[in-house]
């Protein structure tokens, strides 16, 4: 039995294309100068008045900026729409991005109420028994809007504020669908995976431009929709100071590999899931995440497999972090990191280590691949066994299938497992008496011209060759390994088990199993009252 080698190796022989790319981006907008109870205090007294310091202020404030959005909508012709409790908002973003035909501009503005951070005023009594308002730091249920729109560089994207103080605001979009877009503007063709791409005339070009996706691209991205769209605060308290600075809230690096042989491609992913259940082990965290976990370590150390439908996933989970390994559309193996807080990764929020976090990001994805185990080869098992069960081409000659489950097929299988072990070889009238016996035929049956077949396709599929210098022929390395394995799964697996599964008087463990399984089908059909066809 050959020892396991890493995913890593096994897959790197059958990429068709390979791409590291940020995938989904979370960006926390916020105001640095009004994070404490003393900064708003402050920022209502400078620019609302001596007696500013109040509830009614703070209304005031959103009451314009509300105002402001409203204008905004009618100015642009743009709805409105208030998003129902468990409803899927990117849903409703798709149905609105289908009727778009702009380049780029404003889908609609959603709106939602969400618990959020926030300030409030809160009455207090001094020494003389005289009330005054005092500052604290708070949470509340407020309305949050959603401008959900589509940018020339960056597509789909949606900016959310909140409507009160400190105005925190959240933007999001997606690294595969700025790569799109910037690929389309040079011309260069590819073929689209959903959220991916599938191939690209120009995969080192693409490479380049989805490492292209800087801190400073994505701040003149933000300020050019901050501009257009409105703001809470004036012109005037902005050159004051107070602008919005950018941290990450959560970033998804995203490996994805096209696979060249796709369908073999799935059953080696699943393969590859069953090997690999003890990812989540503190030992293997550590490799995967390159940071030392120990009994205090905070946080959940795990891997699971969830399934959507048929169609697997392993997830790992390390502290508030998580990786996600699945095959994508039957074409690809994507590995993808979520990070949520890049402290865990050595790397600070602010969106000027974003560069630091993804070269750690994709450190990562890739010590998953050499940190799992395989112990096939899925290509080369899918290549030999179509290449042995269908006709073949060989230097011009055509070989005959060697049909799986055919009598003479694995009559030849088994005579060849004994054959391996003459010193000499064996001659053609050897095969001839030996593969009638297992046929219950006679030898004078067997034709020369009907051993002359049989001879050579087994030779030019390569599991015989014919010694130097004589009509002898001897059994290659190859030919003993896929004789003994065929014959071995036919004769012991397939014959026994499908009869087992198939006698009604059989008391089996599978016979049961099959029964059970075909009861729980019935029954099922029943409760949705589908109907037998006729």
């Amino acid at each position: 039995m050959s020892l396991p080698r890493s995913v890593a190796d096994v897959i790197d022989q059958h990429v068709t294309l390979e791409l590291e790319s940020l995938d989904r981006v979370y960006l926390n907008v916020y105001q640095p100068q009004l994070q404490t109870p003393t900064a708003v205090f402050w920022f209502l007294r400078r620019f609302h008045g001596e007696g500013a310091v109040s509830s009614h202020k703070m209304r005031a404030i959103t009451e314009r900026f509300i105002s402001a959005i409203e204008a905004y909508a009618d100015e642009h012709d743009v709805s409105i729409v208030p998003f129902e409790k468990g409803q899927r908002k990117e849903d409703i973003a798709a149905e609105y991005l289908k009727e778009f035909e702009g380049r780029e501009g404003v889908l609609f503005i959603g709106k939602a109420q969400e618990k959020v951070r926030t300030f409030r005023t809160q009455g207090r009594t001094n020494a003389k028994g005289e009330t005054y308002p005092w500052i604290v730091e708070s949470t509340a249920i407020v309305n949050q809007y959603y401008f959900y729109g589509v940018d020339d560089d960056f597509g789909p994207f949606f900016l959310k504020y909140s409507s009160y103080i400190p105005y925190g605001a959240k933007l999001c979009f997606n690294g595969h669908e700025y790569l799109k877009r910037q690929l389309t503007k040079e011309g260069i063709g590819y073929e689209e995976l959903a959220n991916g791409i599938l191939s690209c005339e120009n995969p080192q070009r693409m490479q380049q431009l989805a490492k292209g996706l800087s801190p400073a691209r994505i701040r003149r991205f933000l300020k050019k929709w901050q501009q257009r769209l409105p703001c809470p605060f004036r012109e005037v308290e902005q050159q004051a100071g107070y602008r919005y600075e950018v941290a990450m809230t959560q970033v998804e690096f995203a490996l994805t590999q096209v696979m060249d042989r796709p369908v073999s491609g799935r059953i080696f992913f699943e393969e590859v899931i069953r090997e690999n259940l003890d990812l989540g082990r503190p030992h293997n965290i550590q490799l995967i995440f390159d940071r030392r976990v120990i009994k205090t370590t905070p946080g959940r150390f795990r891997s699971r497999v969830i399934c959507h439908g048929v169609i697997p996933s392993l997830r790992i989970d390390y502290k508030t972090n998580g990786i996600k390994q699945y095959f994508k559309e039957g074409r690809a193996v994507r590995t993808e990191l979520t990070v949520q807080n890049p402290y865990d990764f050595g790397v600070g929020r602010k969106l000027e280590n974003l560069s630091a976090l993804r070269d750690r990001g994709f450190q990562t994805t890739r010590r998953v691949l050499d940190v799992q185990k395989t112990s096939q080869d899925f290509a080369l098992s899918e290549d030999l066994f179509r290449d042995i069960t269908t006709p073949q081409s060989v230097a011009g000659q055509r070989a005959s299938a060697l049909k799986f489950g055919d009598p003479v097929v694995f009559a030849l299988f088994s005579v060849l497992i004994l054959f391996r072990f003459l010193p000499c070889g064996f001659r053609s009238r050897d095969l001839r008496e030996h593969v009638a016996s297992l046929l219950g035929e006679a030898p004078s049956q067997w034709t020369q011209g009907r051993l002359t077949y049989q001879l050579r396709r087994l030779r030019l599929h390569g599991l015989i060759a014919r010694a130097k210098g004589s009509h002898r022929y001897v059994v290659t390395d190859e030919g003993y390994k896929i004789a003994l394995w065929i014959s071995r799964c036919q004769a012991r697996i397939l014959r026994p088990s499908l009869g087992e599964a198939l006698d009604a008087f059989a008391d089996t463990p599978l016979h049961d199993a099959m029964a059970r399984f075909d009861k729980f089908v019935e029954d099922y059909f029943q409760a949705a009252n589908v109907n037998t066809a006729a």
